[in-house]
């Protein structure tokens, strides 16, 4: 399948995408790639859904460790190649065990995980497959994230969510020599 919303040459940008490219660039990524690439058809939105992006990876009240562990749950439930290719290096880095992402890029429930891990997993779950959580799993959220943690989770996850719907829709192909797990 061919990429339905590929990279605009820097040559054809309208004004207002080169700024929106290059506050990308400037800002907290660094580099400008993924979904911000079908985004920039709409600078303003991309602009608005990087900011948020920016707070949640970068500010949040999910530690690192959480926030990609649900960022791949997210890709896996999405089949979302971009996502995966992206963040899977980063969860490994910020101490997600490699059992863990071995089990999400299966779609399996991992066999061993923190408490925080198994709060985080059973809230994304039900948040995918109900749009809601039970006062159980509530409860067990907000008991290790806080409820600052849990607001922000429910961002994670709709952010994510958003990107990865992008991205389907566009059809972004992953980063050139990615590893990739059989998502789907």
């Amino acid at each position: 399948m061919s990429d339905r919303l590929p990279p605009i040459p820097d040559a054809e940008l309208t004004a207002a995408q080169a700024a929106a490219k290059a506050a990308v660039i400037n800002g907290a990524r660094g580099i400008f790639q993924g979904p911000f690439i079908p985004l920039l058809r709409s600078p303003a939105l991309m602009g608005r859904i990087e900011k948020l992006g920016e707070y949640l990876r970068y500010e949040s009240a999910v530690p690192a460790r959480l926030r990609e562990f649900a960022i791949l749950m997210i890709a896996r439930q999405y089949s979302q190649d971009v996502e995966w290719a992206i963040h899977q290096p980063i969860a490994l880095k910020v101490g997600v065990a490699e059992a863990t992402v071995a089990a999400i890029a299966d779609g399996r429930r991992p066999p061993a995980m923190a408490a925080d891990e198994a709060a985080l997993w059973d809230f994304c779950t039900e948040l995918a497959l109900h749009r809601a959580v039970s006062d159980a799993t509530y409860e067990a959220a907000v008991r290790h994230f806080g409820e600052a943690g849990v607001v922000d989770l429910v961002g994670l996850a709709g952010y994510y969510t958003m990107l990865a719907m992008v991205m389907n829709v566009a059809r972004t192909p992953a980063p050139a020599g990615a590893r990739l797990p059989t998502l789907g």
